[in-house]
Order: C-alpha cells, then structure tokens, then sequence
C-alpha cells in the first residue's frame, strides 16, 4: 500500500508544478513591471518655478541649448541633461517666455510698428521645437534639392522683397507655398500653409544647428513685417545655441 501512494503522490506534484510556476512567473513580473513604472513615471514639479531661474544646459543630438524652463511646455522636459527632443514657446515679439500659470502681470500695450501695421499683441505666441536632424536633409539642402521637384508654377514677387511659390496639388505639399527672400532665399524662407476661408495660414521656419534642427512655427500674418521676424529668429537662435543660427 505504501508502494502504490508514493507513485500517486509524485504524480500529483508533477501535475501541479507547471501551475505553480507560472503563477510564481507572472508575480515575479508583476512586481517588476510595478516597480518599473514606479520609477519611470514622470514626476512634476509641486512649486511653480521662479522668473529668475537660470536656462538650463539641455543637449539635444549632443548639440548644447540654453533654455529657460519656463519656456519648455513640457513640465517633464524641465531638467538639465540629455533630451530627445524639447518643445518651447515664447511670447511675440518679446521673445520672452509666457508668464507663469497665476502670474498677473498686465501683457503691455500694443503698439504701432511705425509702417500703419499694428505690432503683434503679447498674446502671440512663437512655438519651437529642437529636434535631432537624423539622416534628413538640412534644411538649406531641402530647400535647393526638395522642393523644387514639387513646384507648380513660377514664383510670384512681393512688394517687400519675399517671393512665393505654390506647390502642385497631389504632392507632398500640396496645399503650401515657399515664401522666401528673393535676392538671398538661405537667408530667410518658409514653408506656409495658404489660408482657407476662416482657418488662418500658418507657417514654419527650420534652422539646423550642428546636428539638431531648430523649428519655428508662426502665424502666416507675420510675414507682413518678414524683415523682423527673420531678425528676432536669429536672435532667439543666438540665445539659445550660441554658435547657431
């Protein structure tokens, strides 16, 4: 009798083994993917940051940026270090970050620019993004290279000095016009979107910096005063990326 349970008990071990270890194999996991994203998980600042606060040395592609905290969007991206890519935004045409959530600093008042066109309100905003070029083109080489396989008829002369071609429908930029300098296009271009009834055309401006590209995204309507915005963009570059622009 004693013969005959020894085998029934080694059976029963071995028919419950398999659970046993999974089960053991999907706590183990458990407690591992837990710990996981404790620690992964994003932590935000409690204490809103001062206006005072120095930029931050932040590297994006190992390319060296200066930032103001209070420019980046992302309260996760506001830490020195290494970055995959960060997101600011800055007031127009302070260059300035926007105030601090519950900062009641009266925006100052608009001003005529001089030529009858009203200065941009405090209320505008210029949102850039650093990000590493990768194995894209620069943009000066987009702009000899790429686009003109997409243009659709000659370019069209402005009275400030920009030209602007439009691309053919059924491209890649379909719906867009490079408008540009016309007597030095490096200088100063930009890719816009053509206004469409109500929606207001908006545009972007890239710079490469080393291996990072810098983009700059703006209302359309700012191209009525191209001269400075091209001109407040290379200053912000320069406060950003020293040895940008």
């Amino acid at each position: 009798m004693t013969a005959q349970a020894i085998p029934r008990l080694r059976l029963r071990r071995k028919s419950r083994s398999p659970a046993l270890a999974l089960v053991a194999l999907v706590a183990v996991v458990a407690v591992a993917g837990a710990l996981i994203l404790y620690l992964l998980w994003p932590s935000w600042p409690k204490v809103p940051l001062a206006r005072d606060v120095p930029a931050l040395p932040i590297t994006v592609a190992g390319v060296l940026f200066n930032v103001p905290p209070e420019a980046i969007r992302a309260p996760v991206q506001r830490q020195p270090g290494a970055h995959e890519r960060v997101d600011l935004v800055f007031l127009w045409p302070s260059l300035t970050p926007p105030p601090l959530a519950g900062d009641a600093t009266p925006a100052p008042p608009m001003v005529d620019a001089g030529d009858g066109l009203p200065a941009p309100s405090a209320d505008d905003r210029l949102f850039v993004t650093i990000a590493p070029l990768g194995p894209v083109l620069s943009p000066a080489e987009r702009l000899h290279t790429i686009y003109p396989r997409y243009f659709a008829t000659q370019a069209t002369a402005r009275p400030d000095g920009l030209a602007v071609l439009p691309f053919r429908p059924g491209t890649p930029y379909e719906g867009e016009d490079l408008i540009y300098f016309a007597e030095k296009p490096e200088q100063f271009f930009a890719l816009c979107t053509q206004t469409v009834r109500s929606v207001p055309g908006t545009c972007i401006c890239e710079r490469s910096a080393d291996a990072a590209e810098i983009t700059l995204r703006f209302p359309r309507e700012w191209l009525q005063d191209w001269r400075s915005v091209a001109a407040g963009f290379d200053q912000l570059i320069a406060q950003l990326h020293a040895r940008g622009g």
